[in-house]
Order: structure tokens, then sequence, then C-alpha cells
């Protein structure tokens, strides 16, 4: 699965747990371009490789805009939360991140 937060934010391993059902586990970084086609620092939610479930985390629904990366390390793309969720095919918006609570979301 390839989950999408905002930059500033940190997994909360209690909360991915309770949403998940297991421990979350980082992909080492060949792991990353096998699943993905991106490499570390490019990673984005569409033109993947493989079919991955995407999960977007509402630390991101704080941004009238949002600056995901384009497959490369010095590409991006603005788009609203709106248009992220639409183009990265997501399965839904999930709460995985430290101190984003109910009322944060929008």
């Amino acid at each position: 699965m390839l989950i999408v937060t905002a930059g500033d934010a940190k997994l909360d391993n209690r909360k991915f747990k309770q949403q998940f059902g297991f421990k979350a586990r980082m992909l080492k970084a060949d792991e990353v371009i096998e699943q993905t086609g991106h490499a570390v620092g490019g990673v984005c939610p569409f033109g993947l490789k493989n079919e991955i479930p995407v999960f977007l985390d509402v630390s991101m629904k704080r941004f009238e805009r949002i600056f995901p990366a384009c497959g490369s390390s010095n590409s991006a793309i603005e788009l609203t939360c709106v248009e992220l969720e639409e183009y990265s095919k997501s399965t839904e918006w999930i709460d995985v991140c430290k101190n984003w609570d109910e009322e944060d979301k929008s």
C-alpha cells in the first residue's frame, strides 16, 4: 500500500495498526522502485508501476493546494486535495499521522 501524507506529518504507529490491523513497515529503496516504479524522493500516488492501494492521510486536508512529487526528486505537481483523490484513485482518506484529530479534517 501507499500512504500519502503531508510532508511535515509523522506516522502514528498506534493509529496505523488500529486502521489496518498490522504494524507499518517502510520499504527498502529497491523495493520502492520495484513496487512503484519511482525512486525514493519522487514517489507519487499516480503513474504507479503496480496496482497498489493508495490511501490519503487527512494531514493534507488543511492545505488549499498540495505539491506531491511527480516521479523524480526534482519534480512536483500542484493539485487540490480533490484532484489528488481523483488522480490517485485513492481507496479512502485515513487518519494515521500524529496530532491530526477529527476536527482537523475538512
